[in-house]
């Protein structure tokens, strides 16, 4: 038998976490998909939530684990390695293989049989809608599971820190009372969950977390330079001619793009790109994606007035859309990413701060006023 979990949040969420898969599960094989996960009982997801949280409190060496568990059978994994021995799913046993598995893409294998949970090896590989809980740091556990189509960043489904839980709203993003806000939610493009091949702006803000550093990114019409009223003059770093690797490599045919050669080059130019976020100042790039500026200093426009409120919305199921001064949605970069969007209306912002946290700043026509929409839950 399972041992008794004692971390309440993996009890008040496992059920939640069940339903989830189930419903994807059923839609992918009415699609017709085949390589899929197995279909998951809320105790086991609850059991496999409690290990890894306790396992998440211990050190080894005076390092915390980082850990990403991939819920399936051997036969279900690409290439597995697989161990001569089973290990019982343990904090103890997660915290010495820790080390082993710390590069990002490596899976711990686990899986359960008769009443007992156990470790067979590590994989690279994992089918389609495959539960994956990943321990982040202390204390925080993500799940997530695969996209359909393989590339990009898993889907985040539930984020755990201590007591509190954080479930996606994927329908609606947290805001389906108000018609308003998911209009000019459209127009962040923000990722979908089922079926999106790869999300460009999705893996910028991933990249623009990695130096820890925070940055601020502009997106811009092209062909346009309204938004150069925005900004400071001269601009210091300008880019010439823009840097078009991305827009060039989405130009490609589709066959092209189901390479491991496109698929390294546009995730090499998004790192190229979320590097220079780490020079104070904003980052413009086009709407295509090609890099204007860096370093540039966001200012008032001379026919604009200062951003009065701005309306929060996180896609957090049960989270309401709150109403606030800029100032009091974070530093002097979200306050800048408010004042550019208030200013240029065509205009995108994303923020990502010091502490992790990340914003989409876009301007609602309907509301008349600048939409923050946090994304940290989608990024971890």
């Amino acid at each position: 038998m399972f041992s008794e979990p004692s971390y309440l949040a993996a009890r008040m969420v496992a059920v939640t976490i069940e339903n989830h898969f189930a419903e994807h599960l059923a839609v992918a094989r009415e699609l017709g998909e085949k390589d899929l996960a197995s279909a998951l009982d809320a105790n086991i997801i609850e059991a496999v939530i409690d290990i890894a949280f306790w396992a998440s409190l211990r050190r080894e060496e005076g390092h915390s684990p980082s850990i990403s568990l991939a819920l399936l059978r051997p036969d279900q994994a690409g290439k597995p390695l697989i161990f001569g021995q089973r290990l019982r799913l343990t904090p103890h046993n997660l915290v010495k293989l820790a080390p082993a598995v710390e590069q990002p893409g490596i899976h711990l294998g686990v899986w359960h049989e008769n009443d007992e949970l156990y470790i067979w090896g590590t994989t690279h590989t994992v089918p389609g809608i495959c539960f994956v809980l990943e321990v982040v740091e202390p204390g925080l556990l993500v799940i997530k599971h695969r996209r359909l189509a393989g590339f990009g960043k898993f889907v985040n489904i539930a984020v755990l820190q201590g007591d509190q839980i954080k479930v996606l709203d994927e329908k609606s993003m947290g805001i389906a009372e108000c018609p308003a806000l998911l209009a000019s939610l459209m127009n962040m493009s923000l990722p979908s969950f089922m079926g999106e091949s790869f999300n460009v702006l999705l893996q910028l803000a991933a990249a623009v977390r990695i130096h820890r550093r925070g940055g601020l990114v502009l997106i811009v019409p092209p062909n346009s330079s309204d938004w150069e009223r925005s900004i400071v003059q001269p601009i210091k770093y300008i880019v010439t001619p823009p840097y078009t690797v991305i827009a060039d490599l989405m130009a490609h045919s589709e066959q092209e793009k189901d390479t491991f050669e496109w698929q390294e080059s546009l995730l090499q130019a998004i790192d190229i790109i979320g590097g220079f976020t780490a020079v104070d100042g904003a980052t413009v790039i086009t709407q295509q994606y090609d890099l204007l500026a860096f370093g540039a200093k966001v200012t008032r426009s001379d026919t604009s007035v200062p951003v009065g409120q701005i309306i929060i919305t996180e896609p957090v199921a049960g989270v309401q859309a709150s109403r606030v001064h800029p100032a009091q949605n974070g530093g002097t970069r979200h306050l800048a990413a408010a004042q550019f969007v208030h200013d240029q209306h065509d205009a995108i912002a994303l923020v990502a701060s010091q502490d992790g946290q990340f914003t989409v700043f876009a301007w609602s026509e309907k509301l008349q006023t600048v939409h923050a929409h946090r994304i940290d839950v989608l990024l971890l």
